[in-house]
């Protein structure tokens, strides 16, 4: 740890801090005006990377090398303006979460094409021309092309407050950011405004690609560990705010630099490694901003939107009707593995649609009913599944009993989760729950001595008496019945109805007495425990667990299955679930490019069933059923 080694470090951290915020600057930019939470601004960042990489191969020479750049950021923007034009134009006014369901299927596909055009392999551009070499800092050799790099950050932000504040358009566009409905009303042309802005956005994060080809190669799992970090950036910062999210990178950047030069510490004798801290170090800082001043550091409390999408129907008890199909349907599950073999592939894949079906129906209980998005239930999921191998493997316990005991663990996770979160509302109270779920899976994936660390824990398979895949698929079917039940019998309570209170007015609630608040926090008790239940019976159907059970992408699937249901309808986050866990198996068996496929096939459904499946049926029968 000597003095150079901290300043080269420092100065590594204001290069990523440049790249950074060009891609959270266009995010920033794209939510403060369109109020679309775009998951596919990574995307966006990424194929900055391969156009660059192709444009400089083509123009070649040190000549071509800088116009490639200017050329795919062009280029991205372009893309960016399409994407508005074809896709987000027709769902302004779906729900806000169907946007972001839209946006994650556009992730999907930019992948896949991404993999046809430029294939699976990395691919690592030249060095800059002019700026190949090094330059000596207190006796250390520092790239030049990361000075570079440092500068670019300052002079794009300075470039686009220009543009923003000493122009019409930027009038507009700051005007939008507050109150875009009055701008709609003043005859500007709020189509053309977003497609600009959307247009702006996705030029800054395809600069940002660009600007990465001679420091890092192109990967295809650049976007979503882009966005992740762009997401912590932005809210950190301010919603809307470009300067709080340049002073959100240089905090995160510099933060992750400095705990790389202190590497492992000693502190009373234990030894603290804050190199592995980097993997989590920016969602701590989310966490603390966010739980110290909601709104970011710069940022300012978000103008309420008057339009917010289709109002929520009121849950009503299911008719007789009802009951009977769910029971018929049970029977028919009951009689499936009659009619296969032990070991038969569906019974297999019906214990992962069962699985997932509780999963999805605990998440839609804190985002329908009490009206709170959550982007990190895989952390309850998680927790669920990893204490009940834990209880197995080093307790010692049989599976009943850990059966039993996980779904505990993974509600005590969410006493302490939730005690911050229900503090919070909109994306910030989701961006908090992105968070915890982040600091949950580093702290799982580096406790190599307790959870396994990336290998995780194997030999968890279910007690004699279960292990048979049909005695197993047959106990899974009884537990996710008496799980979603359960749920459901809460909704009806008086618990469930004054939660949807609190998420229907929060002042009317109050005024009558209901602690908001605290019944919110009781649903995310309840919803993590049954979480932690779906996750448990996971563990013991695969054998094994690991880390990526609690990754983001564990709960962007969550987000997926109860939007593709319908957020409105109790049956929604089942039919979301048995649609995507069979369509992604589906169609991962028989082509090389599933994703693209599955993603096009969820952008098909967004446009069609702006209410999700369950929702837009249940809406033509009621139709019907009137005179």
């Amino acid at each position: 740890m000597s003095f150079s080694g901290l300043i080269v470090q420092l100065l590594n951290g204001l290069a990523a801090a440049s790249s950074l915020f060009l891609v959270a600057a266009g995010l920033s930019l794209i939510f403060g005006v369109t109020r679309i939470v775009n998951f596919a601004h990574g995307s966006f960042f990424m194929v900055g990377v391969y156009l660059a990489y192709t444009l400089v191969d083509r123009l070649g020479g040190s000549l071509g090398f800088w116009p490639a750049l200017v050329l795919a950021a062009l280029a991205v923007g372009l893309l960016g303006a399409i994407v508005e034009i074809v896709l987000l134009r027709r769902i302004y006014k779906a729900p806000e979460l169907f946007q972001l369901l839209a946006t994650f299927a556009l992730v999907l596909v930019i992948k896949d094409a991404a993999l046809w055009i430029w294939g699976p392999d990395e691919l690592l551009g030249p060095r800059a021309p002019g700026l190949r070499g090094a330059v000596e800092i207190l006796g250390r050799q520092f790239p030049s092309y990361d000075l570079f790099l440092i500068a670019v950050g300052p002079v794009v932000l300075g470039l686009v407050w220009l543009l923003l504040t000493r122009t019409r358009f930027g009038t507009l566009v700051r005007a939008a950011t507050q109150d875009r409905e009055m701008v709609s009303a003043l005859g500007v042309n709020q189509a053309w405004l977003f497609t600009a802005v959307f247009a702006l956005g996705a030029l800054l994060a395809g600069l940002g690609g660009a600007l990465q080809l001679p420091r890092e190669p192109a990967t295809l799992e650049m976007d979503l560990h882009t966005i992740g970090a762009a997401f912590v950036v932005v809210v950190v910062g301010g919603m809307g705010s470009l300067p709080g999210a340049y002073l959100a990178a240089l905090l995160v950047a510099e933060l992750k630099a400095l705990c790389i030069w202190l590497g492992v510490v000693d502190i009373l004798g234990v030894s603290v490694s804050f190199s592995k801290l980097t993997l989590m170090v920016d969602f701590l800082v989310m966490a603390a901003v966010l739980v110290w001043r909601p709104w970011g550091l710069l940022g300012r409390p978000q103008a309420p939107s008057r339009y917010v999408g289709m109002a929520e129907e009121p849950l009503r008890q299911p008719g007789r009707a009802y009951l009977a199909c769910a029971a018929v349907l049970a029977l028919a599950l009951a009689a499936v593995p009659l009619l296969t073999d032990a070991s038969s592939y569906t019974t297999v894949l019906l214990i992962d649609l069962l699985i997932a079906a509780l999963f999805a129906t605990s998440l839609h209980f804190i985002m329908g009913p009490a009206g709170m998005h959550s982007f990190g239930h895989a952390a309850y999921f998680g927790l669920g599944a990893y204490a009940a191998a834990l209880f197995v493997r080093a307790g010692g316990l049989p599976m009943e009993a850990a059966l039993v005991l996980a779904p505990l663990v993974a509600a005590l996770g969410a006493v302490v989760y939730g005690w911050f979160a229900v503090r919070l509302s909109g994306v910030y109270l989701a961006m908090l729950t992105l968070a915890f779920a982040q600091i949950t899976w580093a702290v799982t994936y580096q406790w190599d001595s307790f959870t396994g660390g990336s290998n995780g824990l194997t030999g968890v398979w279910p007690s004699a008496a279960f292990a048979d895949k049909r005695m197993y698929y047959w106990l899974t079917l009884v537990l996710v019945a008496l799980g979603i039940w359960w749920l459901r019998r809460v909704l009806f309570s008086p618990f469930g109805y004054a939660l949807r209170a609190g998420r229907d007015s929060v002042l009317r609630a109050d005024a009558i007495g209901i602690d908001v608040k605290r019944m919110q926090w009781a649903a995310f008790v309840v919803a993590g425990a049954v979480g932690g239940l779906a996750g448990a019976l996971y563990a013991f159907s695969k054998g094994s667990i690991s880390p990526e059970s609690l990754n983001v992408t564990k709960s962007i699937d969550g987000l997926v299955m109860v939007l593709l249901g319908g957020i409105q309808t109790l049956a929604g986050p089942v039919v979301g679930a048995v649609s995507f866990t069979w369509l992604h198996d589906t169609v991962a068996r028989n082509t090389d490019y599933w994703r693209a496929m599955l993603g096009g096939i969820i952008l098909l459904l967004v446009l069609l069933f702006p209410q999700g499946i369950a929702g837009s049926l249940k809406q033509l029968f009621d139709r019907r059923a009137k005179p």
